[in-house]
This record gives C-alpha cells, structure tokens and sequence, in this order.
C-alpha cells in the first residue's frame, strides 16, 4: 500500500528534478559571457573578441597590430591567435606547445610586416621566433644567453631587443631573470644590460650596463634607434622614465621627481613616436596627472584627473587627440590616503572603469620634472563598468589603429577574455 505523502513528495521530488534539468543548461548558458551588448550606464557597445576563456590581451605599450590595422595579436589557451576586427574570425598562428607567455611579455607584432616576434623557450635555452600570421611560416632570430628577457622589436623590424641580468643567482633568488628581480630587496645588488640584434644576421650586442633594475623595455614606433625603459622598484624611491639609443650606453632621464613621495611611471610612447607620456603623482595617491614630454622640444604638458579617474595605465589614440585609462581597483593608489600613512579611503577614491579622456583647451603655466610646462584638464567619459573586474588582472587598453574601439582585458564576467569598447556612442 502506497503512502499518500510519500506520493506526494515523490511528484514534488519529481518536477524538481525535471525543473533543475531545464533550468541547468540555461545556468550554464548564463555563465557564458556575452558577445556584444551596450553598457547600459555608458551608452557604449561592447564586442568580446575571445571565444576561450582565459584569453588575454597583450600588455598595454606592446604593438598587438598588424601593420594594416586589419588584425589584432592576443594569446589563448591554444597559443598566439589573431582576431580579425571586422569578421571577428580567430586563427591560431603559433601553437601553445611553441609558446609558453602569458600575454604581457615576450610578444609583439612588427609594425612593417605581418610577423610576430616572441620567445621560445627550449630545453637547450631560449630562442626568439618570427612567424608570419598569413602563411605560418616561422623561423629563428637569435639564440639568448643565460638571464635575458625579451623586449620587443624596433620600428623598422632591423632589430630586436631586450635585457640581460646577470646578477649572481644567489643573490637574487631562482634562475629565471624576471623573476630574480622582483624577489630581490630594494638593497640587492644588481647586475643589468641591454641587448639588441640584428634580424639579419643575428649576433648580440649589449650595452647601457647597469646597476639598476632595467624594466619595461619599449621600441618607438617611429625611430629604429630609441628604446623607453624604466628603473624599478619602489616609485618613491626611483626616477623611473628614462630613454636611451640602441646601443648606446648613455641613457636620458625624462622625469626628475621634485617632492617627497613623488611618483612617475607606467611610460608609453604617442604613435607618432615624438612624445613620451607617464602617470605622475605629486605626491603619491594626493594629486594626480597625466604628464608628457616632447622628446625634441623638451615641451612639457601635464593634465589634471580626478582621483577616481586614475587609471593603472593609460594609452593615446593614434591622431594623439584622445587618452583612454583602465581606472583602479580597491587596492590601488587612488584608494589610498599619501605617504606615509597609506591608509584605504571610506568611501572608497578609486573608480573602476574604463574611461576616455579629452584634453581642453585652456593651460596654465607650470614646473614639471623641475622645468617650464604647462597645465591643463581632462574631460573623462566613462565607456565600461567595471565594478565586477578583479584587478588583480590589468585591463591595459589600447587604442585600435583607426581610433574607433579600445581593446582591453578584464575578468568581470568571472574568466579572462578580450573585449574592445566602441569610443563614440550608440
């Protein structure tokens, strides 16, 4: 004899079973992140430009553009890919098993051919590879020596180039060059140099041997012979913003601090390769600039944000009309009162977003870097909400080559995927 109640938990029992099985694949449907939308805030279209999770974008001052602005370089769980920025059509053009970067360095694509220059690690060393995104077609440049890094290759794709550490391995930690630099204390000897090759033949060549912490090593754009680099390590304790020639040993300082606690960094080149522009902060986490130098002139121009504006990294558009910013997380310094208390602000400063920014017209006369300048503002416009990103992953934006979409990287739906913003609205 059958239980009444028992019949009835057996029919409830039932349809939840039958509504879980419906509504399981619409939750697993939901967790895929959308491919295009409008930022309901912002009025902005966004496109994901990744189908696999845990793709990313390259790092915000690496050329990721073909030289025809028609394709667009990020890494994917299945090696080097391109996206296509019209049909949005995604090819793998070096496999993973012959890459192993993460996406922020050791990449870049070559802004006259159709080349991807990035580093292979073998079991014999390491090499640098070219391989062309059409045909596939790849061959080696150079083999490296112990310690170094690769950085990048030069405007007119004569040469690449990178850094060499030498410091002794036990005083500064593991065998893996970047990695020895960041575990090592401020104190810590260091034993650094430049290195560049011709794409020709091949053959290393160092230079600008140094003490320091050499980082973020950039090409211009424009000029085969200027790199962009930076002294790292604590920004307060450091002038970061320096440029040399390849080859040369003798290196320039774009940005002198002038205060306690003063801070300049996270240095990029405008498009044309004429201007070389930073975040600056006078003092740290107090007021907060987008400052830039004219590597010719020596003109000099810093723009005012808000603090909720900073952003980790800004960029240009390639006419140098526009800025964009990848905003802040809790963490970051626009959250934080100055030096030396360093205490987290309630309510929270930072603003997460993705922002565009305008520059106006009027300037006042200023001192930058202890040197006539000028002042001005910035007139942001928030493009993406990104309330939901971690930024423990940097959005690093980046311009496309026509102006019309900024490309980033963000984890706001919960895996990592590219996506580009349109700059105008709806």
């Amino acid at each position: 004899m059958r239980c009444p109640g028992m019949l009835r938990f057996t029919g409830v029992l039932t349809r939840c079973l039958f509504l879980a099985g419906l509504l399981w694949p619409c939750r697993a449907r939901a967790a895929e992140p959308p491919v295009e939308w409008v930022e309901p805030q912002t009025g902005h279209r966004i496109v994901r430009l990744s189908r696999l999770p845990g793709s990313v974008s390259l790092y915000f001052h690496q050329n990721a553009f073909t030289p025809e602005g028609d394709k667009l370089l990020m890494t994917t769980p299945e090696g080097l890919s391109t996206v296509d920025l019209k049909t949005r059509e995604i090819q793998v053009v070096v496999p993973r098993g012959q890459f192993q970067g993460g996406g922020s360095s050791e990449i870049e694509m070559g802004r006259r051919s159709r080349q991807v220059y990035f580093m292979q690690r073998t079991p014999t060393g390491s090499v640098i590879r070219a391989t062309h995104i059409d045909t596939l077609e790849s061959h080696e440049i150079v083999k490296l020596p112990r310690g170094a890094s690769f950085n990048g290759v030069n405007a007119d794709e004569s040469a690449v180039f990178g850094t060499m550490n030498l410091t002794p391995r036990g005083d500064a930690g593991p065998d893996s060059s970047s990695r020895r630099m960041r575990t090592a204390s401020p104190g810590s000897p260091r034993s650094m140099q430049f290195w560049h090759a011709s794409i020709s033949g091949g053959e290393i060549q160092t230079f600008h041997p140094s003490t320091d912490w050499l980082n973020h090593g950039q090409c211009s754009p424009t000029d085969p012979t200027r790199v962009l680099f930076c002294h790292e390590g604590i920004w307060q304790d450091v002038d970061r913003v320096w440029t040399i020639a390849l080859g040369e040993n003798d290196a320039r300082l774009l940005h002198k601090r002038q205060g306690p606690h003063e801070i300049a960094g996270h240095e990029f080149f405008s498009r044309d390769g004429q201007w070389v522009w930073y975040d600056l902060q006078t003092p740290r986490s107090a007021e907060f600039w987008l400052a830039g130098v004219h590597l010719n002139s020596g003109e000099r121009i810093q723009y005012r944000l808000k603090r909720a504006e900073w952003s980790v990294h800004y960029n240009i558009s390639p006419d140098g009309r526009l800025f964009a910013g990848d905003g802040g997380g809790p963490n970051s310094v626009a959250n934080q009162t100055p030096l030396p208390e360093k205490r987290r602000l309630t309510p929270s400063g930072n603003g997460p977003w993705i922002y565009l920014f305008r520059p106006q017209s009027k300037f006042e006369p200023a001192t930058i870097s202890g040197e006539p300048g000028r002042s001005g503002e910035l007139a942001a416009e928030r493009l993406v909400d990104l309330a939901m990103h971690d930024y423990s992953l940097e959005p690093n934006v980046n311009f496309t080559p026509d102006g019309q979409w900024i490309v980033f990287r963000s984890n706001m739906h919960g895996e990592r995927h590219v996506y580009m913003v349109a700059v105008e609205k709806e």
